[in-house]
């Protein structure tokens, strides 16, 4: 129950809110009856969940068998008042950003889409990594109530069962948005997909826009930000946050 809540105290990062923001061409697949477009959303948003699950899944085994040594505990503070939970903390979002920025420019046809050949192959792959981005994003997080699943799955010393945890954690993170995609398919995936499909460029905007958006704001809270805060760099700050 616990890491089902945590997951869904993450539910509205800024990934998350990326992620459905690419789903949401697929909403206006046509069908007869809106249980019958919710159905058929279900096939990616199972893609999704199952790239959330094998990513987080797989870092809760590594974290069961290390234990609480991982840089994700280390609150120590370094040269420069950087903790390893931090580092790992910036290093981990800075690269999700950079990811995510740059599906977004390739949207825009900017840069070379480097999924496409491997979607020739599995039309769903798109979705997996995806969700992959959502299960990774349990890789930074450094916040208290994240550490403290965190901390119960080292501790346990069992792999599996950390696995488990972080599993469900994933699933808590996409529960609330699943929902929300799904209702939105069954009320507007009609009046959507005409909305999209008026103009083609639509699509490829609003991925990109999601993307872009968020990836941005990702690099420049968790690096940017973090740097400027130690006067390591200049950086723009609002009165309050310093």
């Amino acid at each position: 129950m616990f890491a089902l809540v945590t997951g869904i105290a993450g539910t509205f990062a800024a990934c998350n809110v990326a992620v459905f923001s690419a789903l949401a061409p697929l909403t206006g697949a046509r069908a007869t009856s809106r249980r019958g477009r919710m159905a058929a959303a279900l096939r990616p948003l199972g893609r999704l969940a199952l790239g959330a699950i094998v990513v987080s899944a797989v870092y809760g085994m590594v974290v069961g068998v290390l234990g609480t040594g991982m840089p994700q505990f280390d609150e120590s503070q370094g040269g420069g008042g950087f903790s390893g939970r931090l580092i790992q903390a910036m290093v981990v979002y800075g690269l999700l950003g950079a990811v995510m920025t740059y599906l977004g420019l390739a949207a825009l046809g900017v840069v070379r889409d480097p999924l496409t050949r491997v979607t020739r192959m599995w039309p769903d792959a798109p979705m997996f990594f995806m969700g992959g981005l959502i299960g990774a994003f349990l890789i930074g997080r450094p916040f208290p109530l994240f550490r403290q699943l965190f901390r119960d799955a080292a501790a346990s010393r069992n792999s599996l069962y950390a696995g488990l945890e972080f599993a469900l954690q994933s699933l808590g993170n996409i529960l609330v948005m699943g929902l929300v995609f799904l209702l939105v398919t069954g009320f507007f995936g009609d009046r959507l997909h005409r909305w999209l499909t008026r103009r083609p460029s639509r699509a490829s905007a609003l991925m990109a826009g999601a993307f872009i958006a968020a990836g941005v704001f990702m690099i420049l809270y968790w690096d940017v930000r973090m740097l400027a805060r130690r006067d390591l760099i200049w950086y723009p700050l609002a009165p309050w946050a310093a």
